[in-house]
């Protein structure tokens, strides 16, 4: 499981590395001018990045499956050639499943109207500045988003049904809040990721719902990287020792000056 929280944690910091510098750059100067190749290059790093997060988080699903469900089975198939495999996999697949449509994006016309209304360059607000008929590439990526986003979360919510069951199946509570306590971490971060995604690539597309998917695009970017320092360092009993202390001290100033 460390292993693959230092490949999310790295995947993190290159996804604040692609997105946060410009829009703090746009945010403090004013100029929100992007061009076109540091444009595309921005949604193909993100794309990647989130296909890379979604196979890191369902191959997380399946090491929390075999540590619980199968725990003989564990320590001789979560070899560490097996979490090496599984890590390249997800870089892999983030890398080239892409590919293909950012050549066919490349090669349309984009003649129409040049602001973006978006936080940062993704794939349907781009397609919208284009003058072609882009139906085929909005079905492609729907497409995309089907195989490498929802089908991980299909695996990863089929691994925590059969966790959930073998955690019911424990006699002590005790026990039960033991071994829950392992993987509830992962099934925020996987709540929180999951969950705004879907907004965005997964419902239709319509004027209303602008605002929304805005917003839950700025979501799945900026609160992972924020939050999971917290989520999985909170499991640590020094560190949550460490946090009473602060607090502590500061309701004390707060209540005794």
């Amino acid at each position: 499981m460390y292993f693959f929280l230092g490949n999310i944690s790295f995947l993190e910091f290159c996804y604040t590395s692609n997105i946060f510098p410009r829009m703090l750059s746009a945010l403090l100067t004013g100029n929100k001018v992007i061009s076109f190749s540091s444009c595309f290059a921005q949604w193909y790093i993100c794309a990647l990045l989130i296909v890379s997060e979604c196979c890191l988080l369902c191959a997380m699903s399946y090491d929390r499956y075999l540590a619980i469900c199968k725990p003989l089975y564990y320590a001789t198939m979560m070899k560490t050639q097996t979490c090496i495999q599984l890590a390249a996999t997800s870089w892999l697949n983030g890398f080239t499943v892409f590919l293909p449509l950012l050549i066919l994006m490349l090669q349309l016309n984009y003649c129409g109207p040049n602001e973006m209304n978006h936080y940062f360059c993704d794939y349907f607000p781009i397609l919208d500045l284009s003058c072609s008929d882009t139906t085929m590439l909005k079905l492609l990526g729907y497409s995309v988003a089907a195989m490498f986003v929802f089908f991980p979360f299909l695996l990863t919510v089929i691994s925590y049904v059969y966790v959930i069951t073998a955690i019911f199946k424990i006699p002590s509570t005790s026990g039960r809040q033991k071994v829950f306590s392992t993987c509830s971490s992962h099934l925020t971060v996987i709540s929180i990721f999951y969950g705004s995604l879907m907004i965005v690539y997964m419902l239709p597309k319509s004027e209303g719902k602008k605002g929304m998917e805005k917003f839950s695009s700025l979501l799945y970017i900026v609160l992972p990287p924020l939050v999971n320092p917290f989520i999985y360092s909170l499991r640590n009993q020094e560190v949550r020792q460490a946090l009473r202390n602060i607090l502590g001290r500061i309701l004390h100033k707060k209540l005794f000056p």
